[in-house]
């Protein structure tokens, strides 16, 4: 076989970030599972002008070629906001994708760990595509599903080669598969009683989106602090999130519960555009962006998901929490029932997180997805 070139390439480069972008189709075009992403979608997210996380990331990007032809690519980047909170001196990969050849994984990981390391990095972990906050972990059980919207897909192999490089799983996370029409335990009922005078549900204001999307994001920020790898979501960051998702969503997707008048609790589903796009092969154009509107807006897929969820700490462990925890799912239930949807992607969840685990599968709802970070230690 001819040898492999890795060139880096600058995503303020038009051609180059599209090259970037057109990598995976070739690698998946007999794989009947994956969802081809929305080529504008990727062209705007790898953008410094159009994705606010460039503001706190120090990236590089590379492809790998072969005859000509890019078959290869990945990323390599520090977080600052990471590096102020955490201790650790952590680096990311990300957007790796390459054929089932040891040669350019070897390559393609070996020049992200060396640009880490020059830059004085001890760790190396991902896939983060391009933050924690964003698509991550790679899919190391559940191939025989399409990916849920903003989920990543994989074939079996990208593990294998990255253990073979010595690459070891740090963490895992799973993604949950509910039927929406499941009935809720007495338990549940019990306790959304017991509260019933002090939780008010309710959808988000759009005439004030902004202001309660910035709400969203301080409820965020205080639930997930404690996660592990957490790096909190700027406020650039979550306004551009909710711009997109507005487009999307009904207001009545996204619901907070108040605890005596005060905001407590959140969460957010999204009709699942994997599969409202799952025919336009991430083309927009020429009619792919009115089959997407007709789906969304009109006809509602019959799967969803829930990315977004969050009960402030102060309220986390307790019978209080549970319950604000099982109003908002509650609500949105019936949300996504009135929508049409028949089931509900809930993702992604830490798999030590016992809490969550145990009220999401108390409601019928199954683990059938796992995606997997992985570390390496960096050599001097």
């Amino acid at each position: 076989m001819n040898s492999v070139t890795v060139q880096s390439i600058d995503f303020a480069d038009r051609n180059q970030r599209k090259q970037f972008i057109n990598v995976p189709w070739p690698l998946y075009a007999d794989d009947p599972m994956w969802r081809p992403p929305i080529r504008l979608e990727r062209y705007l997210h790898l953008g410094a002008q159009t994705n606010p996380a460039f503001e706190h990331l120090d990236l590089a990007a590379w492809l790998a070629w072969r005859d000509g032809q890019p078959v290869g690519r990945i990323t390599a980047q520090i977080d600052s906001i990471r590096a102020q909170i955490q201790p650790d001196s952590v680096g990311y990969f990300g957007m790796l994708e390459a054929p089932d050849d040891a040669a350019v994984f070897k390559q393609l990981t070996a020049t992200a760990e060396n640009w880490l390391a020059e830059r004085g990095v001890d760790k190396i972990q991902g896939p983060f595509n391009l933050t924690i906050n964003d698509e991550c972990g790679l899919l190391v059980d559940g191939f025989d599903t399409p990916p849920a919207m903003m989920m990543g897909h994989a074939r079996p192999y990208y593990a294998e080669r990255l253990e073979a490089l010595g690459y070891y799983g740090t963490k895992d996370m799973l993604a949950y598969w509910i039927d929406m029409a499941f009935e809720h335990p007495r338990a549940m009922q019990r306790v959304v009683s017991r509260y019933a005078e002090r939780i008010r549900v309710r959808p988000i204001d759009r005439k004030r989106f902004a202001d309660e999307f910035d709400l969203i994001r301080d409820l965020f920020n205080d639930a997930w602090a404690e996660n592990w790898g957490f790096v909190p979501i700027t406020q650039a960051e979550f306004q551009d999130l909710g711009n997109t998702l507005k487009h999307l969503i009904a207001h009545d997707l996204v619901q907070i519960a108040e605890l005596d008048g005060q905001p407590a609790a959140f969460i957010v589903g999204l009709p699942n555009l994997n599969e409202a796009a799952r025919d336009i092969d991430g083309r927009l154009l020429p009619t792919g962006i009115f089959k997407l509107i007709w789906r969304l807006k009109i006809g509602f897929p019959s799967t969803s998901r829930i990315p977004l969820m969050g009960v402030r700490r102060a309220f986390q462990g307790g019978i209080l929490g549970a319950a604000l925890a099982y109003a908002v799912i509650g609500k949105l239930q019936q949300r996504l029932l009135d929508h049409g949807a028949t089931g509900c992607e809930l993702s992604w969840i830490l798999d030590d997180n016992r809490g969550m685990r145990e009220i999401i599968e108390g409601l019928g709802a199954s683990a059938y997805k796992t995606y997997r970070v992985y570390e390496k230690q960096l050599t001097p």
